[in-house]
């Protein structure tokens, strides 16, 4: 699967519209200028005024005791799984999440702890799959210790979880006597989405992060929230696997930016998305699957040609997107691509899918 990000090819024209990832989104002038009069300290000794200021506004912002600013989203999930549980533990998610396909395995390598898929729709398993996931408290079982959701599922189609089933999620997981942990990655993609405040989207949930780099457009940083007691045990990881910095002040700033400026715009992409997928549904022999959010997946199967192929393509008109599977496009909209460049991605592809049909 074309995941990573292709190397810089000088055989190829630069990218005119880039729907690979919304992690390819660049600071912008305002954003940048935000971060070169950022007031800074030292983050690992508590003294950034700016890290400070952005972890107690997404403490208050995701209704959690405390907050710690980390460099990634990966690092966020892996910090909370280490919080959560113990050598042996078992994770309960969706065979598609983030912790489980797209971080190296680090779950069983840094935690020990192992990931119990559960299947459903759309990156997203009811009550009835979580309990019956369930196993019984004996020796001879690995203790269920965190049950863990994606907001949104990246795999599952950039899906929004409704309230109601997270709050049953949480609660079940809760009378289990499991903690819960909210992956959110593309947390506010679902807030703009839904009209839910984020407080209310990560009620339930023990530990809650929120990734900058993505559709919000800030170079680095997540921040992970959760009690006080969390966080202060979460600090400790943070410090093991040399996630304290230094002056991050730099890096706060970004996101504290783009919490003002680029969190309504997050409409505009999931317009975008839509436009985009009713564009390329258009084309003969490829399928679209909704969009909820700013993630538009393709199914090139009814050309006869794999989605590698179709993303080589396009990439050689200067369209790039990535790929989850032998038939399976992804295309993600994000600040970086406008109404004007999903109306050239819509003619690059359409061009690119058609000359198969007609061989």
């Amino acid at each position: 699967m074309g995941y990573a990000p292709p190397l810089p090819d000088p055989k190829l024209p630069p990218v005119r519209v880039n729907l690979y990832s919304d992690t390819q989104t660049k600071p912008t002038a305002a954003m940048r200028k935000a971060m070169t009069e950022a007031e800074v300290g030292d983050d690992q000794a508590g003294t950034d005024p700016s890290v400070r200021a952005l972890c107690e506004r997404m403490a208050a912002l995701l209704g959690k005791e405390a907050a710690v600013f980390l460099p990634s989203g990966t690092m966020c999930n892996e910090v909370a799984i280490l919080t959560h549980c113990r050598p042996g533990d078992e994770i309960l998610a969706h065979r598609t999440a983030h912790i489980a396909t797209s971080e190296g395995g680090a779950p069983w390598a840094l935690t020990g702890a192992s990931v119990l898929p559960l299947e459903g729709r759309g990156g997203k398993f009811d009550v009835a799959t979580l309990t019956a996931a369930f196993r019984p408290h004996t020796r001879y079982a690995p203790p269920q210790t965190l049950v863990a959701v994606e907001q949104t599922s990246n795999l599952g189609g950039g899906a929004v979880w409704p309230l109601d089933l997270l709050k049953a999620i949480a609660e079940t997981a809760h009378a289990a006597g499991m903690a819960t942990h909210m992956d959110g990655a593309r947390l506010m993609n679902a807030v703009v989405a839904s009209g839910v405040p984020a407080h209310e989207v990560a009620a339930g949930y023990d530990s809650v992060w929120l990734d900058f780099t993505k559709g919000l457009g800030a170079p680095l940083g997540a921040v992970l929230a959760g009690s006080s007691a969390f966080i202060d045990a979460a600090w400790r990881w943070k410090q093991r696997l040399g996630g304290s910095m230094r002056q991050a002040g730099i890096c706060a700033a970004a996101c504290l930016y783009a919490l003002d400026h680029h969190v309504e715009r997050l409409a505009e992409d999931h317009e975008n998305a839509r436009l985009l997928a009713r564009g390329l549904a258009q084309i003969p022999g490829i399928t679209v699957e909704t969009p909820e959010t700013n993630l538009v997946f393709l199914d090139t199967s009814g050309t006869g040609m794999p989605a590698d192929v179709l993303a080589a393509r396009a990439r050689r008109e200067g369209v790039a997107i990535s790929t989850m599977g032998k038939f399976r496009g992804r295309a993600c909209l994000h600040l970086d691509v406008d109404r004007e460049g999903v109306e050239v991605a819509i003619g690059v592809l359409s061009a690119a899918a058609q000359r198969e049909l007609a061989a």
